[in-house]
C-alpha cells in the first residue's frame, strides 16, 4: 500500500478549491446547455412568417417572442427620434435610429429602423428617409437589454444611447403607453437608403464548452500539485517507490 500522510490544512483549501472549479466547470456546461438551446430557437423564430403585434404580445412573457417576425402598422413621429450607438453587420460605426410609431387606437410602438452611418447622421443628408403618412412596418420584436459591464450610461439629454432601456427610451420620446417590445424593422427598399433596416444581429457568443473545459483543467492542475507537495515533502509515498526503496 502507498503511504499517505495528508497535510491537514492544505487538503481542507484544496477540497474547496477543488470543488468550486467543478461547480465551475458544471454550470459552464448548463449554460452551455442553455445557449445551444437559445440559439435552435432564435433560429427557428426568424424564419416564421410574421404575425400582427397584438398577436404575438398574447404569450405570457417577452422571452417566449423574442425575435418573432411581427407586422404593426402606425405613423412615425420622426421629430422624436433617438440614436443607439453600435456597429452594423458589416462592422461599421454609426447609429440605430429608434423611432415612436404612433397607432390610432393601440400603444405606441418604438421601431429600430435602421443604421445610419455616423458620417450621415445629419438630417439634411437622409431627408427621403424620414417616410410620411402611415405605414406598414415588419420586423422582428426584440425585448429591452441591460447596460453591460463595459458600456457607458446612457445620456437622454445628448440623445446618446448604448443598451436598449425601453421605459427610459419611452419617457425620452414622451410617450407614457407603448408596447414591451420593441421592433427591428426588415431590410427594405427605403428612399434614400437610410437608414438600413435587416441589422439585428442573430449571433449569440457560446464560448461555454472552453470555459467549462479551463475550469476543468485547473481543478486537475490543483490535484496534481497537491500530489506533487505531498511527495516532494515525503507524506506521500507511491508503492512502487516504497518497493524500490527496499529493494536496495
Amino acid at each position: 500500500m502507498s503511504f499517505f500522510r495528508p497535510q491537514p490544512i492544505l487538503t481542507l483549501f484544496t477540497l474547496l478549491g477543488l470543488w468550486m472549479l467543478l461547480a465551475l466547470g458544471n454550470w459552464q456546461v448548463q449554460r452551455l446547455e442553455w445557449k445551444q438551446g437559445l440559439i435552435a430557437t432564435v433560429e427557428a423564430r426568424i424564419h416564421l412568417a410574421p404575425v400582427p403585434l397584438e398577436q404575438a404580445l398574447t404569450a405570457s412573457n417577452i422571452e417566449e417572442i423574442a425575435y418573432t417576425p411581427v407586422t404593426v402598422q402606425g405613423r412615425y413621429d420622426h421629430s422624436r427620434e433617438l440614436h443607439l450607438f453600435g456597429r452594423n453587420n458589416e462592422g461599421r460605426v454609426g447609429y440605430y435610429i429608434y423611432t415612436p410609431l404612433l397607432r390610432a387606437r393601440a400603444s405606441s410602438v418604438i421601431v429600430n429602423r435602421g443604421f445610419v452611418p455616423e458620417r450621415q447622421m445629419d438630417l439634411a443628408l437622409r431627408q427621403a428617409g424620414q417616410i410620411e403618412g402611415m405605414v406598414t412596418v415588419t420586423g422582428l420584436a426584440r425585448g429591452p437589454s441591460a447596460r453591460g459591464n463595459f458600456q457607458p450610461e446612457n445620456n437622454p439629454a445628448t440623445n446618446e444611447w448604448y443598451f436598449r432601456d425601453l421605459a427610459a427610451m419611452a419617457a425620452t420620446m414622451g410617450e407614457a403607453h407603448v408596447a414591451p417590445v420593441f421592433v427591428d424593422q426588415e431590410l427594405w427598399d427605403i428612399p434614400g437608403g437610410l437608414p438600413q433596416g435587416g441589422q439585428t444581429r442573430i449571433h449569440f457568443p457560446n464560448d461555454h464548452l472552453s470555459y467549462a473545459l479551463t475550469w476543468y483543467g485547473l481543478a486537475i492542475i490543483l490535484i496534481g500539485v497537491y500530489i506533487a507537495f505531498h511527495i516532494s515533502n515525503g507524506r506521500l509515498v507511491p508503492q512502487l517507490f516504497r518497493r524500490r526503496s527496499k529493494n536496495t
